[in-house]
């Protein structure tokens, strides 16, 4: 997207922010907000040309990817999404708390039932604490292939960033582009139960870059100036891979992960999963150097040899407009190893919270809710008669705790707020896995393979505060996982390698600064720790955002009751909420 395009939506949101009526919006932790902005997303169809191909691919207003959001911190914005296309669809905000208002969430049939084709939905997304980068996608199916975009949530009003300004402010969007359609991989795979085929090429801004055939013209292009600071607002939105990022002959100022503000680190590259942002600074020290164009690229880090991933290298090009010559190009930047788990663990414990008197830090202490997640890939017996293509014939599946979830027929939040949720969910979420074993060992006995479907959920006392220690298993191959809560940002407590050992990993937790985050890598073969207080009423999602372990079952959702103020209970629905 041109910067001048960037700017000039901004400009018109402002200005539509007098001619949209003000709501009074109470707005979590941050007083009320008002309307600023709207947007019209028309969910249609588009043909887009990629790898020497035409296909036709779900867009938002036929972009790809699809129109930046902005706001300022405690805006509210109206965006009406139009489903023009022809199944049903749903848009989630990724990042986003929406204190009490668990209505414009988005995930299907956890807190709405689906934009049916032809119908519209306005959903109302309330700016709390967030600042920074975040992001919208779509939460239905497989459509955040090529559904999605960025959120740029500047400052309040007289409010600055931590940093000097940059001059100016880049979205780098990484995704995946498939040949084949993408609803119809995702048919056969749950039909066959077995694994996912590979994306064809990574992309960053939607574009494979010019390692790949008739890709070179379209290739992202980033123009810089010399001497001057620019902000990027890195994006994963994967499906299937967690990603290394780099720009050859720079080092890249991490200032931000998820819309919330770090201490400033320089690295060589970044590590991002899918869900993250990380908002960085970029000096442009280079345009007097023999090179005058440099790669950006991005290849993906698998870590179980077991699951099949596209290990392609996607490019774009940082290119000096002010030097005397636009010719010299660099090579390819150094980037970790696909399987460099020491790499991805290097960067991820150098996030820390910025922790000042402006952004201050708020980690619970005492905890009233401890619970212990095992994350696994499994099986499920194949139905008899039929052959499925999973390991041993059977069908893959997912689980969290040994409970592969059931997407239910119809939504959750409306369940539970008409007083039916046990007609639909069960609230028998354990706290614990049901059987204690070495999560880690390569050695388990094949049981420990199969799971079960169920529809289980968690119920959370208002202003109960929770650690969750998520513990990644080996069952089907141990690997890193993106775990996602939405209606919560959380701080990422501690983190390591192994079986979590509740009498001794504690006492290496950081309480003073941890990452404050709502989606975080689980290691290969580790924990992580997450510490959040339950102050958000509603239902709420929490999935791995790798999408085919989400589809397989490896989800719950945490509902959280109502507190006894009125400014601590649910918001009422909207009037036209879609209709399953």
């Amino acid at each position: 997207m041109a910067i001048s395009k960037i700017h000039l939506v901004w400009l018109l949101c402002v200005a539509l922010a007098f001619g949209v009526a003000a709501a009074a919006v109470p707005a979590h932790g941050s007083g009320s907000g008002s309307v600023r902005c709207h947007y019209d997303f028309f969910i249609r169809e588009a043909n887009y040309t990629r790898l020497c191909s035409e296909k036709t691919i779900l867009t938002v207003n036929g972009e790809f990817p699809g129109p930046t959001i902005f706001a300022r911190k405690g805006d509210v914005v109206l965006v009406n999404v139009h489903n023009q296309g022809d199944q049903n669809v749903t848009i989630h905000w990724h990042g986003v708390d929406q204190p009490r208002n668990p209505w414009s969430d988005g995930p299907a049939y956890i807190t709405q039932c689906p934009i049916q084709p032809g119908n519209t939905f306005t959903y109302r997304i309330i700016f709390s604490e967030e600042e920074g980068t975040l992001w919208w996608h779509a939460h239905s199916d497989f459509d955040r292939a090529t559904v999605h975009g960025a959120i740029v949530i500047h400052p309040r009003r007289g409010a600055a960033y931590p940093f000097p300004k940059p001059h100016r402010e880049v979205p780098i969007i990484l995704g995946e582009w498939w040949n084949r359609d993408v609803g119809q991989m995702l048919a056969e795979a749950l039909s066959s139960g077995g694994d996912f085929q590979p994306s064809d090429a990574n992309t960053i801004n939607g574009q494979p870059g010019d390692l790949f055939p008739c890709s070179s013209d379209t290739t992202f292009k980033l123009p810089v100036e010399h001497g001057k600071t620019y902000m990027l607002r890195i994006i994963n939105a994967a499906l299937t891979n967690e990603f290394f990022f780099a720009i050859a002959g720079h080092r890249l100022t991490v200032v931000g992960t998820d819309a919330a503000y770090t201490k400033q680190f320089t690295v060589d590259h970044v590590f991002i999963g899918p869900g993250q942002t990380k908002t960085v600074l970029l000096n442009a020290d280079r345009g007097r150097s023999n090179h005058t164009r440099y790669y950006m690229a991005a290849r993906p880090y698998a870590t179980n040899p077991l699951a099949r991933f596209d290990n392609s290298t996607t490019t774009a090009v940082l290119e000096y407009i002010d030097a005397p010559q636009a010719t010299a190009m660099s090579d390819i930047p150094a980037l970790p190893a696909i399987n460099d788990s020491a790499a991805a663990e290097a960067y991820s414990v150098q996030l820390k919270s910025l922790a000042s008197e402006e952004h201050p830090v708020d980690v619970p202490r005492l905890v009233d809710e401890h619970m212990l997640i095992t994350i696994a890939v499994n099986e499920i017996p194949c139905t008899p008669g039929e052959l499925c293509k999973g390991p041993r014939n059977n069908s893959l599946a997912a689980s969290l705790n040994n409970v592969s979830f059931e997407m239910p027929s119809t939504a959750i939040l409306g369940a539970y707020y008409t007083s039916v949720l046990l007609g639909v969910a069960k609230t028998n979420f354990p706290d614990n896995p049901a059987v204690a074993f070495n999560y880690t060992t390569d050695d388990l006995p094949l049981d420990l393979r199969f799971t079960a479907r169920d529809t289980r959920v968690k119920v959370l006392e208002y202003g109960t505060v929770v650690e969750v220690v998520f513990q990644d298993t080996s069952i089907l191959g141990s690997e890193s996982h993106p775990m996602h809560l939405h209606g919560y940002s959380f701080y990422v407590v501690g983190r390591g390698a192994g079986n979590f050992d509740r009498h001794k990993d504690p006492a290496t937790y950081n309480l003073d600064d941890p990452p404050y985050q709502n989606t975080v890598s689980v290691p290969k073969a580790g924990w992580a720790a997450i510490r959040f207080r339950a102050a958000n009423p509603g239902v709420w999602f929490m999935h791995c955002h790798f999408e085919r372990h989400m589809v397989w079952g490896m989800e719950t959702v945490f509902i959280v009751k109502n507190g006894k103020a009125e400014e601590a209970k649910i918001m009422p629905p909207p009037p036209n909420m879609p209709k399953c």
